[in-house]
């Protein structure tokens, strides 16, 4: 191998080094404050009986009436898009009960930090409204399971933009927090003299980690 090929592989390394670091500096920087939203919310959902969090008992509720038009044709999704039309309601539908009466229409519709209980009377042409409006704690409590699916339900399916957005950002903070783990494996084994304390640390990680996805099925 001669001297230009060697130039040329460390030029090539260096400059692998430099674009892993800038990778991992700049999706840290990126996802900052997403991760902590996620990792509060989650403290949030794991200690629910921290009082300074509490949001549900601090809600508050207004409850009106409206005269509405009997939506024409369509299924149970284009007639709820059209009363939240009339009603000037933006959110993701969720239906919470099967609809056994032609004439009444009832539904949900949630966003962050706010909640609506829609009862409808297609006879009498009027929508009942309960909005439930939730603070900053509840806010953040929602977001971190604000999908717009549940599992084995059909019924749900995404309808809002925002929810299809809210979802794709945290597909991507998922991939990327796989990526900056990649790089930091990366930039620990480029340091001989961390290598031993990162493989304590690393192996610590897969460990207990294990034991929850895995171990606790052989376990108990």
């Amino acid at each position: 191998m001669n001297i230009e090929t060697k130039k040329h592989g460390q030029r090539l390394a260096d400059s692998c080094r430099i674009w892993n670091r800038k990778l991992h500096y700049y999706l840290g920087l990126y996802f900052l404050f997403f991760v902590w939203l996620f990792a509060f919310s989650g403290l949030l959902l794991n200690n629910s009986g921290w009082k300074f969090a509490e949001f549900w008992p601090n809600r508050k509720e207004t409850t009106y009436e409206r005269p509405i038009t009997a939506p024409v044709g369509g299924g149970d999704l284009a007639q709820a898009g059209d009363l939240m039309r009339q009603l000037d309601l933006h959110g993701e539908i969720e239906w919470t009960a099967a609809r056994n009466n032609g004439s009444q229409l009832n539904f949900r519709v949630t966003r962050p930090g706010r909640i609506f209980e829609i009862k409808t009377d297609l006879n009498q042409k009027r929508s009942r409204v309960k909005s439930i409006d939730l603070n900053a704690w509840g806010v953040m409590r929602l977001l971190h399971s604000f999908t717009g699916v549940r599992a084995n339900d059909t019924r749900n399916h995404r309808d809002w933009i925002l929810t299809s957005v809210w979802t794709f950002a945290m597909d991507a903070i998922a991939v990327g927090l796989i990526l900056m783990v990649l790089s930091s494996l990366v930039m620990w084994y480029e340091l001989p003299e961390k290598r031993r304390l990162g493989a304590i640390a690393l192996s610590s990680g897969v460990l207990i980690c294990g034991l929850f996805c895995f171990g606790l099925r052989w376990l108990y």
